[in-house]
Order: structure tokens, then sequence, then C-alpha cells
């Protein structure tokens, strides 16, 4: 029996170091490069964690990258609840659980919204954040006084979305991509990240996100922050009033590019980046 026991255990711990992470997490976490100080990597709608690949070639050999894929997204098993709540609960249990130390958490779009949200929430246990093309509260470009409501109802979105025929869904993808995403060559994988991801996840998600104001709650944030801008930004009132609660902000916008910074802009993005996370290499 001891040696059942002691081989399941090894078990265990085998897929523990293959997969990255423990079953108690919904997401998928990779977890690559070596150095004392932490990345945590958050990506955006329905985007897998490859979309910080070419960011995690140039800094994995000084800092610790723990790549997530939010559940239900790019072929990541579904959760029960999904929120945008619960996700950055489920993110802040597992830098506590993992102990690591003032990590800098690196978000795109929703994925930045989670950055900002957590650096407000536990301003004790982040180091710095990066927020890529994300604004505190989106829905407040069409309407300034948009307040969120409460208990949303989301059920008429999830029923349209999951309702939606595959070779609707997929030209809709199709299309989104072309204003999102100026280069051409990653758009496909974007497309197919989106074509696996939970319907009714996708649906809920959206929902959720654009009934998201952070703009009271960043008052809270302590630690550096950059926020990168696409350059249509610069063109649109009221961008800078969303972060005048927020002393840390540095905002920068791109030359050149759409949402995407990270491909569309990549050497003045990763400029940025190294700039700002220079100070903190170990």
């Amino acid at each position: 029996m001891k040696i059942l026991i002691r081989l399941a255990l090894i078990a265990l711990s085998f897929f523990i170091l293959k997969t990255g992470h423990a079953a108690s997490y919904p997401f998928d976490i990779q977890i690559s490069g070596k150095g004392k100080q932490a990345i945590v990597f958050i990506p955006g709608f329905a985007c897998s964690g490859k979309v910080w690949d070419d960011t995690k070639a140039v800094f994995e050999k000084d800092f610790t990258c723990y790549t997530l894929t939010m559940p239900g997204f790019a072929g990541v098993p579904a959760s029960a609840d999904p929120s945008f709540h619960n996700w950055e609960l489920a993110i802040a249990n597992f830098i506590k659980d993992k102990k690591l130390d003032h990590p800098i958490v690196i978000g795109h779009s929703m994925g930045g919204g989670l950055a900002l949200a957590l650096a407000a929430d536990y301003p004790q246990s982040i180091g710095k954040i990066v927020v890529v093309d994300v604004l505190p509260c989106l829905a407040a470009l069409r309407n300034p006084a948009f307040q969120s409501k409460e208990n949303n109802d989301c059920s008429p979105v999830v029923k349209q979305m999951t309702s939606m025929p595959d070779s609707q869904f997929h030209a809709m993808q199709v299309m989104t991509m072309t204003q999102l995403m100026a280069d051409s060559t990653k758009r496909a994988s974007a497309v197919d990240w989106s074509m696996k991801s939970d319907r009714k996840t996708f649906a809920t998600m959206f929902c959720d996100f654009s009934n998201t104001d952070l703009r009271e709650k960043i008052k809270s944030i302590q630690c550096p922050a950059l926020i990168l801008l696409e350059p249509q930004f610069v063109l649109i009132g009221g961008i800078a009033q969303q972060y005048q609660n927020m002393p840390t902000a540095q905002l920068k916008y791109a030359s050149k590019g759409l949402h995407f910074i990270q491909y569309d802009d990549k050497e003045w993005y990763l400029q940025q980046l190294s700039d700002f996370l220079q100070p903190t290499k170990k």
C-alpha cells in the first residue's frame, strides 16, 4: 500500500511539473523562463496565451513567465461560473498560492482590465502592471455617465451567441479581426482561438466586461503602471479622464496599427516594455 501511495504522489508531481499547474485553477498556465522576478501574462478576449509568444521570447531570459489562457477560451475547458470578478479572484489566489513576490502583471484588452483590477484590489501584492489597449470603462466612450448594472442579465446575449451557426460566427470573427489587427499574418490564429472558445463563456464574458467600470476602483492602485494605447485613441476625447484617478499611470500611444499593439507596432511595444521593466530585472 505504501508503494502505491508513493507512486501516486510521484505521478501527481509529474503532472503538476508537466502542465505547470494543479487542477484547482480554472485557467491554463504555461511556465517558462528563469529569473527571480515573475511576470504574469493575461491574454485578451477569447485569445490563447500564445498571443504573448513574441513578448516572452524577449523577456523570459530575465524573468519567470506565467502565461495564462482563461477558462473557456482557445480550447481551454470552460468553468461553471465565468465572470470578471471570479477570474480576478482566481488569478489573485494563484499569485498567493505560488508565493509570487510582487509580480509584474501584463494584460491585453480584457486581460488589461484584469491587471487593473488586481492592482487595485491587491495593492500590496502587485509590483507593476502593463495594460495593453484597454480603458477602465469601455462603455463610457459612448456614454460618459455610464454606470454598471447590478445583477446584469446576460442571458439574451448568451442566447443570441450560442444559437448562431458556426459559419456566421466565423464570418463575424474574421470581420472583427480585420478591425482589431493590422498584421494580417496573425489574424487566422486569432480567429481560430475564437472558434475553439466555448460560446457560452464568450457571450457571458463579453456581456460582463461590457458592464465593468473600474474608473473609481483604480484610485487604490499604488504600483507603477504602463498604459499602452492604440493610435486611434489619440483622436478620441476622454481617454486621459478615464485614468485621472490613477496617478501612477503612464499613458503612451502607439504610432501605428490597431488593437493588437504587440503585433501591429511590435518594435515600439517591446521598447516600451523593456524601458519599463528594466529597473526590476535581477
